[in-house]
């Protein structure tokens, strides 16, 4: 029987006790299983093997787990971290000294997991991870084409991680590739795509926006073009852009992530985030709801709106200002004004405009959110951004962003 299709039932609970404020050893960690956990699913949670935790609670394959059940999680001696404010993977992986990718897979995480304050982390030892790879699942995936990307022999695969043709996968899983494997070529930024069925009402530009790309770039993806209909049932690809997390000089700093390749898909269309002033380190929260060239963005609050008057001297500035992005776990390297404005200069050079007429727009102040003590959007730059203006890089904004980061 495969373990993973253990069926549960009942209401969630949740308690582990195991470490402190700071990182500690542990040899076990008592679970309270949730609703939907399986034996793998929880061995996943804590990087440690399925069969070890079956072993440590009398349990075989056939075991059926209930909810507020309380079973022994054996950790070998693993360090455990516990989360404090300005954690994130990345600056846990640099504090101990471990691969960050090794410390995302001992965690069951990628690069855009959240960390909240208490959370438990644990830190990986070479023994874990040096023997083989470990792949973390994505959508689509089989063990055909996991093996085909490190170039492995696909029954060699199954075998490692006691699998069969009937096994299934899922999105988050960890799997082990042997180290004679060729890893794959990801060190920079790279596309993979995703199929959406084509709902009531969609629209290539609607679609556009609701998963965040570039207009002009799902068109090309489809071979369709501004003109083009779309009928409900089409399957379309979605572009994913895989942006890997950078080093930075220190957890003050930003990632210093490239504009056209990188930053507008971490911060993609219609996302929220944190702006931190560099200097102050005082913060406001912000979206961006429109821009090509860099991000326009709008306060989500009145009192996000006078946060950022004051950072600039407790009006609206177009000083430019070394600040920090903090999205999904992330810290981006970034240049902001505290000036709204409006009209048709922000979208002037901006391929989606011919879509922002009807009920797509936000009038002609393309002020889409109201009431938060503005009219209009202010600028946030990025490595490489260039003004709607003249599509120029501007020189001063590129300043402090270099300084955010670090440079």
């Amino acid at each position: 029987m495969n373990i993973r299709k253990t069926i549960i039932c009942g209401t969630i609970s949740l308690g582990i006790l195991i470490g402190s404020s700071v990182p500690s050893f542990a040899q076990n960690a008592t679970y309270t299983v949730q609703s939907g956990d399986t034996f793998w699913k929880i061995a996943s949670k804590y990087g440690v093997s399925t069969l070890s935790v079956m072993n440590a609670n009398n349990a075989n394959e056939n075991t059926i787990l209930y909810p507020g059940q309380k079973i022994t999680i054996p950790l070998n001696s693993q360090k455990i971290h516990t989360v404090v404010s300005g954690d994130t993977y990345w600056t846990i992986s640099q504090q101990y000294g471990v691969s960050f990718s090794k410390l995302l897979a001992a965690n069951n995480a990628t690069v855009d997991s959240w960390l909240k304050i208490g959370d438990k982390v644990v830190i990986p030892s070479e023994e874990e991870t040096g023997s083989y790879l470990t792949h973390i699942v994505q959508a689509g995936d089989t063990f055909y084409l996991i093996s085909k990307k490190y170039n492995v022999n696909m029954n060699s695969l199954m075998s490692l991680n006691g699998a069969n043709e009937n096994t299934i996968l899922y999105v988050g899983q960890k799997i082990k590739i042997p180290k004679t494997s060729t890893p794959p070529a990801a060190s920079g930024p790279y596309v993979t795509y995703d199929n959406y069925t084509v709902q009531k009402g969609d629209t290539p530009w609607s679609i556009s926006m609701k998963f965040g790309i570039p207009f002009e770039e799902l068109l090309k993806a489809n071979n369709l073009n501004s003109s083009s209909y779309l009928n409900i049932g089409d399957v379309i690809k979605i572009p994913v852009h895989h942006v890997p997390v950078k080093s930075t000089p220190g957890p003050q700093y930003g990632e210093l992530l490239d504009w056209w390749t990188e930053a507008r898909y971490v911060i993609p269309l219609n996302a929220t985030f944190e702006v931190v002033d560099f200097y102050t380190g005082r913060s406001f929260k912000a979206k961006r709801t429109t821009g090509a060239l860099h991000a326009d963005c709008e306060t989500l609050s009145w009192a996000d709106t006078e946060a950022m008057k004051s950072i600039w001297g407790g009006n609206f500035s177009w000083l430019r200002r070394p600040v920090i992005i903090k999205i999904n776990g992330r810290q981006i390297a970034a240049s902001a004004t505290a000036m709204p404005h409006a009209g048709n200069d922000a979208v002037a050079t901006d391929a989606w405009a011919d879509w922002r007429s009807g009920d797509y727009g936000a009038g002609p102040n393309y002020d889409y959110i109201k009431n938060n003590g503005m009219d209009g959007h202010f600028d946030i730059h990025f490595l490489n951004s260039t003004r709607h203006s003249d599509g120029k890089v501007d020189v001063e904004h590129q300043k402090q962003i270099n300084i955010a980061a670090g440079k």
